[in-house]
Formats: C-alpha cells, structure tokens, sequence
C-alpha cells in the first residue's frame, strides 16, 4: 500500500510540473492537458521530458527517506530475547532467584525439639550462580522459654552445589547461625563448615554429609561434629517418596552424658506442585540427666507442609 502511495504522489507532482511549464496549457484544466499529451495534440520538449522524470526521482527519493525507517521499526521482527529476559543467545540469566517457606508442627533440629512442641513457621530465599555458586538465608521461629537462644534463628549461607558427573553431585559450604535476640551472658552465634555427596539411581537417591562446627565460645570453648546419611526412594509413577535418616552427634549440640549422640527420623513426601507435604516420625538420644523431661529428645511425629518458588 505503502509503495502504491509514493507512485501516485510523484505522478502528481509531475503532472503540475508539465502544466506550469508548458505555454499551451495555461488556458486549460489538467484533465485537458493530460487528455492532449496522451493523444499527441501537444508538443511536449524532451528537455521538459527529462526534467519531469528527474523530478519524479527526486520525490520518490525523498518519499522513501521519509517512510522506509517507520517501516522498518514497524515491521522488524520482536526480539524474543530481549522481551523475555534472557540473554542475546536465548539462554536463562546467569543469576537465579528461589525462595521457600514451611508451616510444621515443630522446628526438629537433628533430631532435638527446639520450639517445645509448638507450632513453627520457617522460610528462606537464595541467590545461585550457573557456576553453582550460592548464597541464601533461613530463618525460624523458637520457643524462648526452653531453648534460652531467643526466640528466632536466622542463618545464612553461602557455598557450592552441583554435579561431579552422571548421577553424582556435591555441595559445600559454610552457614552462620545467629539468634538475634538472644538475652544473657555469653555468646550464642556459632559458624559451622558443611560438605555432601549424593548419589542417585533411577527413583533412589542417597546422600552422606559431614558438618563441623570448630571450636567456639557459643559451643562452650569446644567444637561439633556431625555426619549424616539420608536415602529416598520414590514410589514409581506417584508423586510420594519414602525417605529415611540417620545422623551422629560428638560435641556440644548433644543431651547426652558423653557428648555423643544418634538422631534418626522415617518418613515421606508427597509433591504437588511446587508444595510438598512431609510426615516423619524423629527420634534422638537423650539422657535423664540432662534432659530429665524429655523436652528437647522426646520422640515426635512431625508434619510440614513446604513450598519451593
């Protein structure tokens, strides 16, 4: 359409250009004078000629300068890329962004009660790093009266997970636990060193991990070790895996006479969505004499209802 209106806007101006040249049309009307040029009665120069062509040029030159980048801006392909926030290559960002967040009927750390049985609300966000870098934060809710850490635990972290090779992965890293309105005398906050290996057959996976937290005022001027082995076996074609674990405690983070202590949980997920519902039975050594009540070792049947976005 474009291209049909430059052409009849340079054949206008060329018409005019004839009538204002030519002597012999002054007294007639453009239909008149076209009628006689295209029936030979006129005599028309070819220098006249000439010049209207050139001025037809000119104009369908002009005409183009004027339209063609309109055009071009108005018919260019969008640039999928750019209007998706990938990159020029059409991969993701470098950079991503997660969060989560959990609703259970108790905060369970390695196997000791840390909000006295009571309702806990937990949830983080990271930053990962295609090179598998990460950082990320966590928090939770505590019962202040038992615990004596306060009544929030906030950690954060930072390490780097990904895959070895088929089937094989590895995570490691360190994670700053902090109890910000922690009361009393001493230290409370403690930093701990962490690394895994997971393994991973068709619906099974198995992962081994250590943990170490060195010596430190909030552990009492000693040091904890923890090792850890978890294994999850999913139902095929269902969305419930069958997960179990088996942790070891040596230092501080015990309620047990000797500092040691086994922490063990059975359970399973069920995934819908990005929302996992869990039920687990946790269990941990505990001694009379440190925990004569039972609050922090006694065996519980724990239910979390988690999210991943």
């Amino acid at each position: 359409m474009l291209t049909s209106i430059r052409g009849l806007t340079a054949a206008t101006f060329s018409a005019g250009l004839l009538l204002s040249a030519a002597p012999a049309f002054a007294s007639d009307t453009t239909e008149e004078a076209n009628t006689k040029i295209q029936a030979g009665e006129v005599e028309v120069s070819e220098e006249l000629l000439a010049a209207s062509a050139k001025l037809d040029d000119i104009v369908e030159g002009e005409k183009k300068l004027a339209l063609t980048p309109s055009i071009d801006r108005a018919s260019a392909p969008v640039d999928e890329a750019k209007s998706s926030g990938l990159q020029d290559d059409g991969e993701s960002s470098a950079i991503s962004f997660s969060a989560n967040i959990a609703f259970a009927t108790e905060y369970r750390f390695r196997g000791v009660a840390l909000t006295d049985g009571e309702f806990a609300v937990q949830g983080g966000f990271d930053i990962g790093h295609e090179s598998g870098l990460y950082i990320g934060t966590w928090a939770s809710n505590l019962d202040e009266q038992t615990v004596g850490y306060g009544s929030a635990e906030l950690d954060l972290y930072g390490g780097w997970g990904g895959d070895l090779t088929d089937g094989v992965s590895a995570d490691v890293g360190v994670i700053y636990y902090l109890y910000p309105d922690a009361t009393g005398p001493g230290d409370f906050d403690y930093i701990e060193f962490y690394g895994s290996l997971g393994f991973s057959l068709g619906p099974a996976s198995l992962t081994g991990g250590i943990a170490y937290a060195p010596d430190q005022d909030s552990l009492g001027g000693t040091d904890n070790l923890y090792l850890y082995a978890d294994v999850g076996i999913g139902i095929p074609d269902t969305p419930i895996t069958i997960n179990g674990h088996i942790g070891y405690t040596d230092g501080f983070l015990t309620f047990t006479t000797d500092s040691e202590a086994i922490d063990w949980s059975i359970g399973a997920d069920l995934a819908v969505g990005p929302a996992t519902l869990s039920a687990a039975y946790v269990g941990v050594e505990g001694d009379v004499l440190i925990d004569p009540t039972g609050t922090f070792t006694d065996d519980a049947f724990v239910v979390t209802l988690s999210a991943s976005f």
